[in-house]
């Protein structure tokens, strides 16, 4: 059983670069795999290996200039959920776009996943889901209200279109490590919502710890890897992705005429170029021949 830990920290890298080989190195000479993102506000990212490895990999990443107080989630794998592993550097650890953004200054009241369920059953409370569309579209939170956004640096507008149909309320959001929450949450103080709270540990933390016969979470949790989605205590939720657009698919969806294995979905139907097309069905040939062989295609490793 292999071991999977989703993490993000932020804090001040002054020179994110300088520390990407070293990170490298160490996971590739430990097995673990996956992606981590530096960039100067921190760190972000989800890795996967033997318990021995993450713990190595782990304390590495403690080890970096104020990031002792890291905290991550793990879940269980039966089968390596990432080809390769990557060492990015970025502008931001999660792209909102906004520069006033500081998640280190201030961010909203953390609430436990154990006391959630009180929270957003409150009437004088609104819930908002700040992921994407197509990671809403297969869970959420029971009375989440979803801004349909394709990306996550369309929250601000979202937010000044509709902030006058939730003034005097108290807002909780919540998304899938907690990592979107920090910021989020930092953009309405800035804007002057007083009470703002976020789901501490996300998603992922609430499926872990809180019993299913409590839960009001509905549906399942996606997850950047190859897992696709999780569902209550983490467990893999059986989800196929696109070869494509990286989407999740579901069983109606592949009955869609418009859906064909590893080259497109409903979602992405008018998305991609012919030219495009061609490409993803060789990758997908080329995939079916190195499963065939045993081996792994790493052209679809999870970004």
């Amino acid at each position: 059983m292999l071991t999977v830990a989703a993490l993000y920290h932020f804090t001040r890298f002054p020179d994110p670069a300088a520390l990407k080989p070293g990170l490298l190195h160490l996971c590739q000479a430990q097995g673990v795999k996956g992606s981590l993102l530096l960039a100067p506000e921190g760190i972000n990212g989800t890795i996967a290996g033997s318990r021995a490895g993450i713990d190595t990999a782990l304390a590495a990443i403690r080890a970096l200039p104020g990031c002792d107080g890291l905290e991550w989630k793990e879940s269980p794998a039966e089968t390596m959920p990432f080809g390769r592993m990557k060492v990015k550097l970025k502008r931001e650890i999660v792209t909102m776009g906004q520069p006033d953004v500081d998640p280190l200054a201030r961010v909203g009241n953390y609430v436990a996943p154990s006391e959630w369920n009180d929270l957003i059953l409150d009437p004088d409370t609104v819930v908002i889901d700040t992921r994407n569309d197509y990671e809403v579209a297969i869970g959420t939170f029971q009375g989440a209200v979803d801004p349909g956004t394709k990306a996550f640096g369309a929250f601000p507008d979202w937010w000044q279109a509709n902030r006058d149909r939730f003034a005097g309320k108290r807002i909780a959001m919540f998304c899938t490590g907690g990592i979107r929450c920090e910021k989020s949450t930092n953009y309405l103080l800035g804007q002057g919502v007083n009470q703002v709270f976020h789901l501490k540990g996300g998603i992922l933390k609430y499926l872990e710890e809180v019993p299913e016969q409590q839960s009001l979470w509905q549906g399942q949790c996606f997850v950047f890897d190859d897992r696709v989605s999780v569902g209550h205590g983490l467990v893999p939720g059986g989800l196929q992705v696109c070869g494509a657009c990286r989407r999740p698919v579901t069983e109606t969806d592949q009955t869609d005429p418009s859906y064909e294995e590893g080259v497109c979905c409903p979602a992405c139907a008018e998305e991609y170029s012919a030219k495009d097309r061609t490409r993803f069905r060789e990758r997908h040939r080329q995939m079916l021949l190195a499963a065939q062989r045993g081996t792994q295609h790493l052209g679809f490793a999870p970004e």
